[in-house]
């Protein structure tokens, strides 16, 4: 009941934010009369499209259910440019009507008024058009260097690719993540790291699009955790499934590493939120870590949310890799994101712990980047400087 609720309310907003686009951009556009009606009839099939998208996941029926959900996440994400275009001319708008009025000339320039009606559709269109590209191409190679101190010298150089928010699920599928497992193989490297959001539906409809994971393959395997997405598609059932396909699965659970003679410590931790799902998933960085030698100069820690930071901080890790914000995705989507992660991309500190924050390897919703391209991040650990 309260999810329909929630629901019908979604659906009540977007139908009042057409209906402020179309009274915005529709009378003022210098177009005639046929051309103002296909406006009205493309936002008409925006508010219809949108929240068939968001729902065509409890179809059971395929191709059907992929199919509307191709449909409406596109007609997303085309409108949530448009909206915001509307609202910056609008605001545009009003500092030329306030400077005309300082200055006691006539207000408004009715050229601009038209002409920036038709920018605006205009330019949603280009934008939803090179952030549909961004999210379907594979996601390029980022290289980082985490500088640690002390680290011991077989160490120097050891190699981690993290992937993260991959999303499988309605539009991301079999074809997409082999590229990015043969992409992450061809790095070669010492560790890889998946950081959670892996899919985006049950384990029955997704399976054999998960598959290829199965293939990653690094000198110490590969380790993944949980991300609150998982918790959405059965986690437990997923846990088994990754399992199943030959990765270490870590739920506040650590594993020591022989590197050359170097130790280190790689732990992980559920969600942060998983115990709202299931009290005996609660994320504990501290009891993830327990038991692990104290002389292990790399402490890593895997945790979707970057929120896990302040915990992993004050127990003692070296580094926290973490995803699940894909770095807003699209503009402007990255501003709201700091208002509950302390971090949103890159290579961060909190007092001695070094964090990173993927963007992600895939995209969630509408099939858009903008202004936040995806990555398969390849860390390296190099010895640093004592105080840096």
């Amino acid at each position: 009941m309260r999810r329909s609720a929630f629901f019908f309310r979604v659906i009540g907003i977007g139908i009042l934010f057409h209906l402020y686009v179309g009274v915005r951009l529709i009378p003022a556009a210098p177009v005639g009369a046929p051309l103002r009606w296909l406006a009205v009839l493309v936002l008409v099939a925006s508010v219809l499209l949108i929240p068939l998208g968001m729902a065509a996941r409890t179809i059971e029926q395929q191709p059907l259910s992929d199919r509307l959900a191709w449909i409406g996440l596109i007609a997303m994400g085309f409108f949530s440019s448009l909206l915001v275009l509307t609202f910056a001319r609008d605001v545009v708008l009003l500092a030329i009507h306030l400077v005309d009025w300082a200055r006691g000339v006539p207000i408004g320039s009715p050229v601009f008024i038209a002409q920036s009606a038709l920018a605006v559709p205009a330019l949603a269109v280009l934008s939803s058009a090179v952030g549909f590209y961004n999210a379907r191409r594979r996601a390029p190679i980022v290289t980082v260097d985490v500088p640690i101190d002390n680290l011991p010298a077989p160490l120097n150089g050891f190699t981690i690719v993290q992937i993260s928010d991959i999303h499988v699920g309605p539009t991301i599928k079999r074809h997409y993540v082999e590229r990015i497992v043969a992409a992450v193989n061809g790095l070669e490297p010492d560790l890889i790291a998946v950081t959670g959001d892996v899919v985006d539906g049950a384990v029955p409809h997704l399976a054999d699009h998960t598959r290829p994971l199965g293939a990653l393959s690094a000198r110490h395997g590969a380790f993944l955790v949980t991300g609150n997405h998982e918790y959405y598609s059965g986690a437990d059932k997923w846990v088994a499934e990754f399992r199943r396909l030959g990765l270490t699965v870590l739920m506040n659970q650590h594993v020591v590493l022989n590197h050359d003679g170097a130790r280190a410590v790689v732990a992980g931790v559920t969600d942060y939120n998983a115990g709202s799902f299931d009290p005996a998933h609660k994320s504990d960085p501290a009891a993830a870590l327990q038991g692990a030698p104290t002389d292990a100069t790399v402490r890593l820690l895997l945790a979707h949310q970057p929120r896990s930071a302040p915990a992993a901080a004050a127990a003692g890790y070296t580094l926290q890799l973490s995803g699940h914000t894909h770095g807003g995705q699209f503009f402007p989507w990255n501003f709201f994101v700091r208002l509950q992660q302390p971090f949103v991309a890159g290579l961060a500190r909190l007092d001695g712990l070094w964090v990173y924050t993927s963007r992600g390897t895939g995209y969630w919703g509408p099939p858009k980047r903008l202004g936040a391209p995806s990555e398969i991040t390849r860390l390296r650990l190099v010895t640093g400087v004592s105080g840096a």
